[in-house]
C-alpha cells in the first residue's frame, strides 16, 4: 500500500513508522490517522516484525497536535463521531496492539500528538520534547484518550493541572512524572530504542500480547487478575513455552517460534 503521509521502513524484525508532514508538524489528520491505521495493522500482522517504533519526521515535532482545520465547523454529532472513529481505529488499537509499540519522541507532542504517544506500549523522547493536552485553551477537552491515559501514567491530580491549565512540560519533567522512560539527546533516540527493541525481541512475541492484554485489563472496567491467570495458563498450550523452558534446562539461548 502506497501512503502519502506517513514513512515505513523494515529492518529485520524491527519496523519504523515516520509520521511525515514537516510542514504541518506532523499534524494529525484524518488521512494520516486512516494511514497510520493501516500501517499499524499490516505489521501487527507481519509475523516477521517484533516491536514497532513511531516517530515523527525532523527534529522540531513528534506531532504537534491534530489539525484543527478539518474540525473547527463540526457540530456536536460530527464532534463525537470524529473522537469515536479515531479512538477505534488508531489510539484504542494501539494499545491493544499484539505487537510492541514504542513511542519515539522527538519534538513537541501536544493533544492528539501526546495521545498518540500515551496508546503506545511506552515513550523515549529527546531532550528538546514538550508535551501537554492543549485542548481546553480551543473549547474541548482531549478527545482521543487523553483525559484516560494522562491520569493512569502520572496521577489524578498532575493530570488534572495539565489538561486545565493547557500547559507544557519538559522531557524532564515528563520522566519524573512516568510519562516517558528515557530522555536522550536527538542522536542517541534510535540507537536506544533500538538496543531496548533488541533485548524485547529475544523474549516470547507470544507471552510479550499476552503480557499486554493482561496490563491493558487492569486500568479497564475489567479483573485484570482473572486476566492474568488465564493469559499465564493460555502461555501453557504455546510452542513458547515449550521452547523456552526446555531451553533454561538444556543451558542454552531460546529460539521462540512465535506460536
Amino acid at each position: 500500500m502506497t501512503f502519502e503521509n506517513i514513512l515505513i521502513e523494515k529492518n529485520n524484525q524491527l519496523a519504523t513508522i515516520t509520521i511525515n508532514r514537516p510542514k504541518k508538524l506532523n499534524a494529525l489528520n484524518k488521512a494520516t490517522i486512516e494511514e497510520l491505521h493501516e500501517g499499524f495493522k499490516t505489521l501487527d500482522a507481519d509475523a516477521d516484525v517484533k516491536v514497532i517504533l513511531i516517530t515523527g519526521s525532523g527534529e522540531k515535532a513528534f506531532v504537534a497536535g491534530a489539525d484543527i482545520s478539518e474540525f473547527s465547523n463540526f457540530s456536536v454529532e460530527e464532534g463525537g463521531k470524529l473522537a469515536a472513529k479515531g479512538q477505534e481505529i488508531l489510539f484504542d488499537f494501539v494499545e491493544n496492539l499484539n505487537t510492541p509499540v514504542i513511542a519515539l519522541v522527538n519534538g513537541f507532542a501536544l493533544g492528539g500528538g501526546l495521545e498518540l504517544a500515551m496508546a503506545c506500549h511506552f515513550r523515549i523522547a529527546t531532550d528538546n520534547a514538550r508535551m501537554g493536552l492543549p485542548e481546553t485553551s480551543l473549547g474541548v477537552i482531549p478527545g482521543y484518550g487523553g483525559t484516560q491515559r494522562l491520569p493512569q501514567l502520572i496521577g489524578k491530580g498532575k493530570a488534572m493541572e495539565l489538561i486545565m491549565t493547557a500547559g507544557m512540560i519538559s522531557a524532564e519533567e515528563a520522566k519524573s512524572l512516568g510519562l516517558v522512560n528515557y530522555v536522550v539527546s536527538q542522536e542517541e533516540l534510535l540507537p536506544l530504542a533500538t538496543k531496548i527493541a533488541g533485548k524485547i525481541m529475544n523474549n516470547s512475541s507470544v507471552a510479550i500480547s499476552k503480557a499486554i492484554k493482561a496490563v491493558n485489563d487492569s486500568f479497564r472496567n475489567v479483573n485484570g487478575f482473572e486476566t492474568e491467570v488465564t493469559e499465564f495458563g493460555n502461555c501453557f498450550g504455546t510452542e513458547d513455552f515449550k521452547e523456552g523452558t526446555t531451553a533454561f534446562l538444556e543451558k542454552r539461548k531460546a529460539e521462540f517460534p512465535g506460536k
